[in-house]
């Protein structure tokens, strides 16, 4: 059995690069429209029909299009519900995970009763097309698919999702994760009209900085979306998510400003990477894998007495060596390399 999510432990005040959050914190303006929340909004159930509104308008669909979930978590964990309500005949429904992959896709499959298919990934962690259509079996009920990919923040382009979208069963769902869609801009969702198995995942957690309040939401054609809409709770989004959801979507000068400087980070990392003849992989997302080799242990271990954490990633396939580093603010950026540098420096 699958162990469940396994919570990384970090000391209060430390500087947090290992789980990807946004390292700003979240627009000014989410704090004000929560103050602004009365004792009866807190005592009332929430009503979601402008958050609704605000999210479809977000994403470009119509509002039929979009679920509201309590972060992306539980819009994964929908997806692995779904596909063991459709159970094949002849065996467990089969769940294909292209790795490396967030753990909470095997954990709720997993919890749910069903198989993992994984996918092993190519040397240069390009989407492996060729091997998750061979895995495709008429057992198959959901592929999960992440772009940018976590951990190593490479794109899947849209094509390969159609071709897997065209290749799974009739009752699959093709599940893509695109919590990172904002540092990258990339996204299948304006042809979701086309796609009617393909179930877009976002979170708020990343650019909005939104991850204690826990939003998030899906995104596919209204019948599908018929399909987990009796899964999931009626009240699943609180009310200080909801307000602090519409608040920062609408602070668009803020998100623009903390995309650049995600994209002024990560070209700061990529030159510390080139300075010591590290390989890194390019990343669309707001972190950068780097394969560091026999530094990898050793610089998660120094920085971490620091009070800077980063995460090491060589137990992950294809990562021996791999440390990821969360690329948010230009200054948290530029601590961590100083980290580095004086192990390195150390070191030699």
């Amino acid at each position: 059995m699958t162990q469940g999510y396994q919570h990384p432990v970090t000391l209060p005040g430390a500087l947090r690069l290992h789980l990807n959050e946004n390292t700003a914190g979240c627009s000014p303006r989410v704090l004000e429209a929560i103050r602004a929340l009365t004792r009866d909004d807190l005592a009332l159930y929430p009503d979601y029909t402008r958050i609704n509104e605000v999210t479809a308008a977000h994403l470009g669909v119509p509002v039929t299009s979009v679920l509201l979930t309590n972060g992306l978590d539980e819009g994964i964990f929908l997806a692995a519900v779904l596909g063991q309500r459709r159970r094949p005949v002849d065996g467990p429904p089969e769940s294909i995970v292209v790795l490396p992959a967030f753990d909470m896709y095997a954990i709720t499959v997993d919890a749910c009763g069903g198989h993992v298919v994984n996918v092993p990934p190519s040397e240069d962690f390009t989407f492996p097309l060729a091997a998750t259509l061979a895995a495709v079996t008429p057992r198959t009920r959901t592929v999960f698919i992440t772009s940018p990919n976590n951990p190593t923040g490479v794109r899947v382009g849209n094509d390969a999702i159609r071709q897997v979208a065209r290749a799974v069963p009739p009752d699959a769902i093709v599940f893509v994760d695109e919590a990172y869609h904002d540092f990258s801009g990339d996204t299948i969702v304006p042809e979701l009209g086309g796609l009617p198995n393909v179930v877009v995942g976002r979170t708020f957690a990343k650019a909005q900085g939104l991850a204690a309040l826990r939003a998030g939401v899906l995104a596919a054609v209204p019948d599908t979306l018929d399909l987990f809409r009796p899964l999931i709770p009626p009240y699943s989004l609180n009310i200080a998510a909801a307000t602090a959801l519409e608040a920062a979507l609408g602070d668009r000068d803020y998100i623009r400003w903390y995309i650049a400087q995600v994209t002024e980070s990560r070209e700061r990392f990529y030159a510390f990477c080139r300075t010591h003849d590290f390989p890194y992989w390019e990343s669309a997302a707001n972190f950068v894998l780097a394969r560091v080799g026999r530094h990898a242990t050793g610089l998660t271990d120094a920085l971490r007495a620091k009070g800077i954490y980063i995460r090491d990633k060589s137990a992950d396939p294809n990562c021996a060596g791999c440390i990821r580093v969360t690329t948010g603010v230009v200054e948290a950026t530029e601590a961590a390399i100083a980290a580095m540098e004086d192990y390195l420096c150390a070191a030699q």
